[in-house]
């Protein structure tokens, strides 16, 4: 396939396939939620399961040329909602959930719960953000900014898996990753984390996240800018065309997701990724397009 390139090209592809996700859509009593979902329905990659709210739903009248792609699971609370939609995911009736107007919180306690959540035992639970900035070429994936508050080891390397093969679904056959921290210089006294990079830069070579190329450390503008890259000498496969950057936590990654969208305009989607199916967790000041653009995210990567 050819290389999606924007959010543009994401939902072109996702039309042409013409294969319809269900979505289990979690308490959609709120306009941008409904915008999101209709039109990922008119674009024709979703099919919508509403869990609750079903009158609001009822009374928006753009859904009823998709009637046949839309059905209802009735609930009167937020949280037996979030239930209701979580075994839909668990019973393989649903490949995607997504969140409407349902504290993250009371979402995370269905998706989480021990006995009847979608998070198996031993995955790690991450969110991964897609970025189109305006002025640069090509997408940007990048974790964790809003779950993994300071990632271990196991959870960094788990993250290198995750966005490898969501790259890989966009076409990027061999995805450049870039560990990034403040230098290029791994630092064991101050920056302890910097020192396992080289263990997953050996990982990568070794073929365990597949087809990729992961180096680090390395800042944000050298993995991203060739000429800031030669101006500081580096020398990296990376070569300044990172596909996907990690963060070393949650802080950074917060810090960047808030920056490009504020200063540059840069347009995102997100999803959890480690459960059974991707969730749709965007927050309730997104823009519509953001939670549309979240959901062609998560209809891609399953």
């Amino acid at each position: 396939m050819e290389i999606i390139r924007n959010f543009e090209d994401l939902v072109a592809h996702l039309a042409q396939k013409g294969e319809r996700k269900r979505v289990a859509v979690v308490w959609a009593s709120d306009g941008h939620t409904q915008f999101a979902v209709h039109k990922a329905l008119e674009e024709g990659f979703i099919s919508a399961i509403f869990v609750g709210c079903r009158k609001e739903v009822e009374a928006n009248d753009a859904f009823k040329p998709y009637a046949e792609h839309i059905s209802f699971i009735d609930s009167d609370d937020r949280d037996d909602a979030a239930a209701k939609a979580v075994a839909l995911v668990r019973e393989q009736k649903a490949d995607i959930l997504m969140k409407g107007l349902i504290n993250t919180d009371n979402l995370l306690h269905a998706v989480l719960n021990k006995e009847t959540g979608i998070l198996p035992k031993g995955r790690v639970l991450t969110h991964l953000t897609c970025t189109s900035i305006p002025g640069h070429a090509k997408l940007i994936f990048f974790t964790d900014a809003a779950v993994i508050p300071y990632p271990t080891q196991e959870q960094r390397i788990e993250q290198v898996r995750y966005v490898a093969q969501v790259c890989h679904s966009f076409g990027i056959e061999e995805p450049k990753i870039s560990l990034i921290h403040c230098t290029e210089k791994p630092n064991e006294k101050f920056f302890p984390f910097t020192i396992g990079y080289a263990d997953i830069i050996e990982k990568a070579k070794g073929g365990e996240f597949g087809r990729c190329i992961v180096d680090g450390p390395l800042d944000v503008r050298t993995s991203c800018d060739i000429e800031s890259m030669k101006t500081k000498g580096i020398e990296s496969p990376i070569a300044g065309e990172a596909d996907a950057l990690i963060f070393p936590d949650i802080e950074a990654g917060n810090v960047f997701y808030k920056a490009v969208t504020l200063f540059s305009g840069a347009e995102t989607a997100a999803f959890l990724q480690g459960t059974l199916a991707p969730v749709v967790l965007t927050s309730r000041g997104d823009s519509e397009m953001t939670k549309f653009y979240s959901l062609a995210l998560a209809a891609v990567s399953c």
